[in-house]
C-alpha cells in the first residue's frame, strides 16, 4: 500500500497545483493536504511506529486507516469544489478524527508493548496527531460558533500545517537524514528529546496568535527557531558535502527542511503586513521536497521489504538523479510563489512532474534486474 500512497500523493499534488489557477483556495488546499498528505502520512507511520517501539510490523487491519483518511479528504474535497454537499467537509473530519484516534491507540499499545522506552520520533508523532485531532476539532467548532469562524479556520490551518506536517516531517528528517547519507548522527535522539517541547510550544503559539492574539505568533517563531537551528547545524557540520551535491535524497531533505524555516518566517512577515503567501511557500518549499526526497529513500523499502540488495541501492540512485537540481528548482519555485508569482506553483509542479515520471521510469529497469536475476 505505501508505494501507491506515495504514488497518488505525488500525482495529487503536481494535479492541484496544476488546478490551483483555476479553483477555490480551500479546495486545491484541501486536495494537497488532505488527500494527498494525510493518507501518506498515516502509511508512513504505519511503516514507522514498529521501528520506533522495536515491535512486530504492522498488521493489515492497519492499512484501512489511510484508506479511512483518504475518504474522509476525498469528501473535504468534493465539498468545497462542488455544490449541494456541504455536509461533506463535516463527514470527512469527523471520518479523519477517527483514522487519527485509531493511529493514536495503536502507537500507545505499542509503546506499552515494548521492552525499554521508544525512539524519541515517536513523541513527535503523538504530538503531530494531537494537533491533527485539535486541528479537525476546531474546524467541526465553526459549526457550533460561528462568530468565531475566522480565528478557528487560523487555529485549523496551521495545527495542521506546522503541527500534524511540521512535526511528523521535522521528527522523521532527523532520523532520515543520517540513514540517507549512511553516517549517524549520535546526537540526534538526544535534540528529539530535548527540541520537542520546543517544536510543539512554537506550534501552538503560532497557531493562537495567528488565530487570535498576534503577538504570540512571534514566540512561536522563535521556538520554533530553536528546534530547526539545532538540527541544522548538527547537518551542516556532518552532512555538508551530501546536502550541496547534484545528486541523492540528501539535497531535497535539506530544501524540505530550509522551506519549513522559510514558511515560518514568511508567516510571520505576512502577520506584520507583508504581501506574501506563507501557504504557498509551505508547499512548495517544503511539501513537495519533503515527500520526493524521502519516496528516493524509502520508495526501494516499501517496494521490496526485507534484506536491502543491489536492487536497492540500484533504485535508490535512478530516483535521487538530479534531485541537487530539483531543489534548486523547488527552492526558486517557493519563493516565486511566496511573493503571489502564479508562475512559482507551476514551476514547482513542473519540478514534482519530473520526479514523478522519472520515479515511474525507474520501476521499470528495476523490475527487469529483478526478473533477470531470477
Amino acid at each position: 500500500m505505501l508505494p501507491a500512497l506515495v504514488f497518488l500523493a505525488l500525482a495529487v499534488f503536481a494535479g492541484a497545483l496544476l488546478w490551483s489557477p483555476h479553483a477555490g483556495r480551500a479546495a486545491y488546499l484541501h486536495l494537497m493536504l488532505a488527500t494527498g498528505a494525510m493518507p501518506l502520512i498515516f502509511g508512513a507511520m504505519s511503516h514507522f511506529i514498529p521501528v520506533l517501539t522495536r515491535t512486530r510490523e504492522a498488521g493489515r487491519g492497519i492499512g484501512i486507516i489511510p484508506v479511512a483518511a483518504l475518504a474522509g479528504g476525498a469528501l473535504a474535497v468534493a465539498a468545497f469544489s462542488l455544490g449541494g454537499i456541504n455536509w461533506g467537509w463535516r463527514a470527512g473530519a469527523v471520518l479523519a478524527m477517527a483514522s487519527v484516534l485509531a493511529l493514536f491507540v495503536w502507537s500507545r499499545k505499542r509503546r506499552a508493548a515494548m521492552l525499554g522506552n521508544p525512539h524519541p520520533c515517536l513523541g513527535w508523532y503523538e504530538a503531530a496527531l494531537a494537533c491533527l485531532f485539535a486541528a479537525l476539532l476546531a474546524i467541526l467548532a465553526t459549526g457550533v460558533w460561528p462568530q468565531y469562524f475566522p480565528g478557528l479556520r487560523h487555529l485549523h490551518l496551521h495545527l495542521n500545517t506546522l503541527g500534524f506536517i511540521g512535526l511528523t516531517a521535522v521528527g522523521t528528517l532527523a532520523v532520515l537524514m543520517p540513514t540517507v547519507t549512511g553516517r549517524p548522527d549520535a546526537g540526534a535522539a538526544q535534540r528529539l528529546r530535548r527540541d520537542l517541547p520546543w517544536a510543539l510550544g512554537g506550534t501552538l503559539l503560532i497557531a493562537l496568535g495567528a488565530a487570535w492574539l498576534a503577538p504570540l505568533a512571534w514566540l512561536g517563531l522563535i521556538a520554533w527557531a530553536v528546534a530547526l537551528a539545532r538540527m541544522g547545524a548538527a547537518w551542516l557540520q556532518l552532512y555538508r558535502a551530501e546536502i550541496i551535491s547534484l545528486h541523492g535524497a540528501a539535497p531535497l531533505l535539506a530544501m524540505a527542511t530550509a522551506g519549513f524555516a522559510l514558511c515560518l518566517l514568511a508567516g510571520a512577515a505576512a502577520t506584520a503586513g507583508a504581501a506574501l503567501d506563507p501557504a504557498a511557500v509551505f508547499i512548495a518549499g517544503f511539501l513537495l521536497p519533503l515527500v520526493s526526497g524521502a519516496a528516493s529513500q524509502l520508495l526501494p523499502v516499501w517496494l521490496k521489504p526485507g534484506v536491502q540488495n543491489a536492487w536497492h541501492g540500484d533504485m535508490r540512485r535512478r530516483l535521487g538523479r538530479y534531485n541537487g537540481v530539483r531543489a534548486l528548482l523547488f527552492f526558486t519555485g517557493s519563493i516565486a510563489a511566496g511573493l503571489k508569482q502564479e508562475w512559482g506553483l507551476l514551476l514547482s509542479a513542473a519540478t514534482l512532474a519530473w520526479f514523478l515520471l522519472q520515479a515511474a521510469a525507474s520501476l521499470i529497469p528495476a523490475r527487469r534486474g529483478e526478473k533477470s536475476r531470477r
